[in-house]
């Protein structure tokens, strides 16, 4: 990474930004939290178009409920909370109401992963992406930076049908520019590479990066993904990637029981065999601490990812 590389960014802030611009475009954007308004920043909605914000308070499972009304009236409708609070406590509200009767409902929910910090293993959602990318017509998204969390809700506004997007607590560093491209259900590869394929998410691309640089230091040539379309799955390019380096290393904030990774390898298993390893939160649940504290002590670190290129490219031989 260069020593001029962009300030980090907050995906919150980036989110609350572009819903006011939809909201000016756009009178069918509405927007419902449940009592976080400050905190997942859509109190910037409210604070332009009062009347298109409902603040339902502490009752999330009404909150995706009359989302789903409201989009079945013709909205499209931006729904955000915690990630804990707004996947497996209205796990039923979102596959009934939204996901079956594909429901034009937006949910984006802040505060994913251990990055979360202090609040510990009860805040901590780290199962979001195994309970969205397992309902049928639920598209979902993780933003590598506030770049791509601009265009993602943008493109989850142009689309019909229900969305998840998770976005972190704290800044993250900023990986892509203004005028990339971003495609849903499209993965970009930020770095060329023929020996090893790392395939990232979220603030996890970061990491990716940066151990790409360190490999190349011991003459390994990592390409570097952005898989920030968790579903539909870029196929096509997971299969190129692991046809042409021989060896895939995944990395995510998450579970790696049934995550990002996992959705990977059983899309690899079926078209190509190569050697690969999963980097994340082992199955267990999380703790209080720093979110430095906790990346190191859960494994998700550079030198992580180093060790498991290592090791998957000595199995490719």
């Amino acid at each position: 990474m260069s020593a001029d590389k962009p300030k980090p960014e907050s995906q919150r802030d980036a989110y609350a930004e572009t819903l006011v611009e939809l909201g000016k475009e756009r009178s069918d954007i509405v927007v419902l939290t449940a009592d976080l308004s400050s905190s997942v920043k859509t109190a910037l909605f409210a604070k332009h178009f009062p009347e298109r914000h409902f603040n339902i308070g502490i009752a999330e499972q009404n909150m995706v409920s009359m989302a789903a009304g409201m989009a079945a009236s013709g909205k499209t409708a931006f729904v955000s909370t915690f990630a804990i609070f707004g996947t497996g406590r209205v796990y039923d509200q979102i596959r009934q109401s939204v996901a079956y009767p594909k429901m034009n409902v937006k949910i984006v929910l802040t505060h994913v992963g251990i990055t979360v910090g202090g609040d510990g293993a009860t805040h901590q959602m780290i199962e979001d992406l195994a309970l969205m990318r397992v309902l049928p017509n639920m598209t979902v998204i993780s933003p590598v930076d506030a770049n791509e969390t601009r265009k993602a809700v943008r493109a989850a506004a142009k689309l019909d049908g229900p969305v998840y997007i998770r976005l972190g607590r704290a800044e993250v560093p900023t990986l892509t520019k203004p005028e990339d491209p971003f495609e849903i259900g499209k993965a970009t590869v930020l770095r060329e590479g023929t020996d090893v394929a790392l395939i990232g998410t979220g603030i996890m691309v970061e990491k990716c990066m940066l151990a790409a640089e360190e490999l190349k230091k011991h003459g390994i040539e990592a390409r570097v993904i952005n898989l920030s379309t968790i579903k539909p799955l870029d196929r096509k390019t997971l299969i190129k990637a692991a046809r042409e380096t021989g060896a895939i290393v995944t990395a995510e904030e998450h579970n790696v029981a049934l995550g990002m990774g996992a959705a990977v390898a059983l899309a690899l298993v079926e078209s190509v065999s190569v050697p690969m390893k999963r980097v994340g939160i082992p199955d267990t649940f999380g703790e209080s601490g720093s979110p430095d504290e906790l990346m190191a002590k859960y494994g998700l670190t550079v030198e992580h990812i180093v060790d498991a290129a290592h090791d998957v490219i000595g199995r490719k031989k």
